[in-house]
C-alpha cells in the first residue's frame, strides 16, 4: 500500500454528478462516498461517510457546479461540504466550481448588492483555501477573494471544436455585446479570423433593446461567442441582426449553457443553426428538446487542473492548451 494521505480526494454534491464522474474517470480515481441530503424541512445535511475517509493532512477537491433552478441549494451544499472537511482537519480544500453563478459583480445602479463578493466571503469563511473555476462572467471576481483563484478558459476546447467542424476561411467571430469583445477578439486572433461586434441597448436585465452591428459579416458563417446563455433572448436577437446583414449561417458558442426559462423555445425558433455549449452546467433533457444543441466536454481540462494543483505544477499551462 502506498501513502494514502497523498491521494487526490475528490468530493461532489448533487448538482452535477455527471461532470464529477467524468473528471474522476479522467484522473483514474473514485469519487469519495458522501451523502448530501435534505431533511423534510429542506435543510441540507452532509452525512458521516465524508468524515470517515478523511485523514488529517489530506488535500481535498470539491467539485460543485450550480444547476439552473438549483443555484442556492448548490451553493449551500458546497459551503457545508467545505466546512465539514475543515472540521475534519483537511490540510487544503480546493473548491472546483466550473460555473461560478454570480453575475452581480458591480453596482450597476444605486444601492444594488454586489452579491458575487458576498459569495466569495461565504466560501472563504466556510474554510476554502483555493478556488478553481472556468470563464468567470467578469474576471475582476478573482479579486473578491483573498485566496488564490484559478480562472480556467474553455477557449482551447472551443477552438478545437471550431477547427474540426467549420470551414475556417468562411467564418467571422461576432461578440453579441461590447462586454464580450475581449473574449471574441482573443478567439479571432487565435484563429486568424475577422471580428465584428454588436452594440445593444439594454433597458432592463434580461431584456434587449436596439442592436447595431459594427463590422462585416456578409457571405460569412458568423460565430457568436459569449460566456453564458441564459434565456437566449440576446443570442436570438443577435443572430437575427447578423443574418439581416448578409451572413450565410449563424451559430453560437457559449461556455455556460444555463438555458433557463424559455431558452429552448428561443433557440428552436431562432435563425441559429447550432448552439454549442460546454458541460460545465448540467443539461438534463435539454439535448433531446433542442436538436440544435452541441456539447463540448471540458472534464479533461478540469481534471488536469486538479492534477496540476495537487502536484504543485503550473495551471496557467491550460490557459492556451488542451490536455492530451
Amino acid at each position: 500500500m502506498g501513502d494514502m494521505s497523498n491521494e487526490i480526494k475528490l468530493l461532489t454534491g448533487n448538482s452535477h454528478t455527471k461532470l464529477a464522474h467524468l473528471v474522476a474517470d479522467r484522473l483514474g480515481i473514485d469519487i469519495a462516498k458522501t451523502m448530501c441530503l435534505n431533511y423534510s424541512n429542506e435543510e441540507t445535511s452532509v452525512t458521516d461517510p465524508l468524515l470517515t475517509f478523511l485523514r488529517p493532512n489530506n488535500t481535498v477537491f470539491i467539485l460543485q457546479s450550480t444547476a439552473p433552478g438549483d443555484v442556492n441549494d448548490g451553493l449551500m451544499e458546497l459551503l457545508i461540504m467545505i466546512h465539514a472537511c475543515r472540521t475534519a482537519s483537511a490540510r487544503r480544500i480546493t473548491a472546483v466550481i466550473p460555473n461560478f453563478q454570480a453575475r452581480q459583480d458591480k453596482k450597476d445602479r444605486s444601492r444594488a448588492p454586489i452579491s458575487a463578493k458576498l459569495i466569495a466571503n461565504m466560501i472563504q469563511t466556510a474554510g476554502c483555501n483555493h478556488v478553481v473555476t472556468m470563464d468567470l462572467h467578469a474576471s475582476q471576481i478573482q479579486g473578491f477573494f483573498n485566496i488564490p483563484v484559478d480562472n480556467l478558459y474553455a477557449e482551447p476546447d472551443v477552438l478545437r471544436w471550431i477547427r474540426e467542424n467549420l470551414p475556417l476561411e468562411k467564418c467571422v467571430i461576432v461578440s453579441p455585446d461590447a462586454g464580450g469583445a475581449k473574449r471574441a477578439t482573443s478567439m479571432a486572433d487565435r484563429l486568424d479570423l475577422s471580428f465584428a461586434l454588436i452594440h445593444k441597448e439594454r433597458p432592463r436585465p434580461n431584456e434587449v433593446g436596439r442592436m447595431v452591428l459594427v463590422g462585416d459579416v456578409k457571405d460569412k458563417i458568423a460565430i457568436l461567442v459569449d460566456d453564458m446563455a441564459d434565456t437566449c433572448g440576446t443570442l436570438a436577437k443577435a443572430a437575427k441582426t447578423v443574418k439581416d446583414h448578409g451572413a450565410t449561417e449563424v451559430l453560437a458558442i457559449v461556455t455556460h449553457g444555463i438555458l433557463s426559462g424559455n431558452a429552448i423555445e428561443n433557440i428552436n425558433n431562432s435563425c441559429l443553426s447550432k448552439v454549442v455549449v460546454t458541460n460545465t452546467v448540467p443539461l438534463g433533457d435539454k439535448i433531446q428538446r433542442c436538436p440544435k444543441l452541441r456539447v463540448v466536454d471540458v472534464s479533461a481540462t478540469l481534471a488536469e487542473a486538479i492534477r496540476r494543483t495537487h502536484n504543485g505544477e503550473s495551471v496557467s499551462y491550460l490557459f492556451t492548451r488542451i490536455p492530451i
